[in-house]
């Protein structure tokens, strides 16, 4: 009997702790949804101060401190396949006292195994400017003229497209890059401007620290037209040659090299620019309110010589980051 009742005991043991087991067991995993594919939208925004706004081996600063920024929105097509348009101004000092650089561009940025390709359109807006000429010479011209007699139109915005292409081997970069414009600053010169560009980027056992490096140069050449009449020049205004209906422009060499240190999003780029231009065919090609001089006289130049086109040291400390990369 008492084995009996131990039994029933047992039993009811067991089955009263039966529930609380089954609690106990994991419940099955709920199914998770997969995570939504990236989104083929980003933004690269950026900022920068340097001490001389070169572009082309030509000073847009007049040789003074300058201030850009810049913002770009993007979409990935595919990995290979990247569209763009972007916005960006500059702090600059022209000749017809226009301040500031406007940019609106955009393309394409195709990406073939090494060879990254960068096909588009760029709008160069200076607005502000001033007109400087003689009576007559155009209508929008008051007659003032700047001391060393240069002439120079209100308006100098200007579009160019370009192709670029860069080869990525390892640490090593090699590029190419082409520009033309029917109108180069308006001018009524045509300008055409082909470059090749190389940059050794260290590697992270290379680095200084917490600070990447690399080494940079390029070499290009700038093609230039005839000017318009506005600009022309003869030998009774001074120049060694008559252009009465515009003035062949010198095409020129230009060249770079610089060494950059970079901390996350900071870049300080630091540089040597320089071209073959001598004074007096940069002072006809900029138009250079500063020029100074009689004796850099030219087929096309009267007198004033420019130093905008000579040799400069340039040092540049800049932000560039995305929209992505915040995530």
């Amino acid at each position: 009997m008492k084995k009996v009742v131990l039994s029933v005991v047992a039993a009811l043991a067991v089955s009263a702790a039966a529930p609380a087991l089954a609690a106990d067991m994991p419940a099955k995993a709920p199914k998770v949804a997969p995570a939504p594919p990236p989104s083929p939208w980003d933004i690269a925004f950026g900022a920068a101060v340097m001490n001389d706004y070169v572009f082309r081996g030509v000073t847009q600063s007049g040789h003074k401190p300058s201030v850009a920024a810049y913002f770009e929105p993007r979409y990935n097509i595919n990995s290979n396949l990247q569209l763009y348009a972007g916005l960006s101004g500059e702090s600059i000092k022209f000749a017809n006292n226009a301040a500031a650089e406007i940019d609106f561009y955009g393309g394409v940025r195709p990406t073939v195994g090494p060879f990254a390709f960068d096909l588009g359109f760029w709008y160069y807006y200076y607005p502000g400017g001033n007109c400087f000429a003689p009576v007559g010479v155009d209508p929008a011209c008051t007659g003032v003229i700047p001391v060393q007699g240069n002439v120079a139109k209100a308006v100098a915005s200007f579009y160019e497209v370009y192709g670029k292409v860069t080869y990525t081997w390892t640490d090593w970069a090699f590029g190419g890059n082409f520009y033309y414009s029917p109108n180069f600053l308006n001018l009524g010169a045509d300008g055409e401007y082909l470059s090749g560009t190389i940059k050794f980027t260290a590697p992270e056992k290379m680095a200084i620290g917490p600070v990447g490096w690399y080494v940079s140069g390029e070499f290009g050449h700038q093609w230039l037209g005839t000017s318009d009449r506005f600009y022309a020049c003869t030998i009774a205004a001074g120049c060694l040659a008559n252009n009465p209906n515009g003035i062949p422009y010198k095409d020129y060499n230009t060249w770079n090299v610089g060494l950059g240190f970079t901390w996350k999003v900071f870049t300080l780029d630091l540089r040597y620019s320089a071209t073959d231009l001598n004074k007096g065919d940069c002072n006809a090609f900029t138009s250079d309110p500063t020029a100074t001089g009689t004796n850099h006289v030219t087929a096309i130049n009267f007198g004033p010589g420019s130093s905008w086109c000579g040799a400069t040291f340039i040092a540049k400390l800049s932000a560039d980051l995305t929209l992505g990369s915040l995530k």
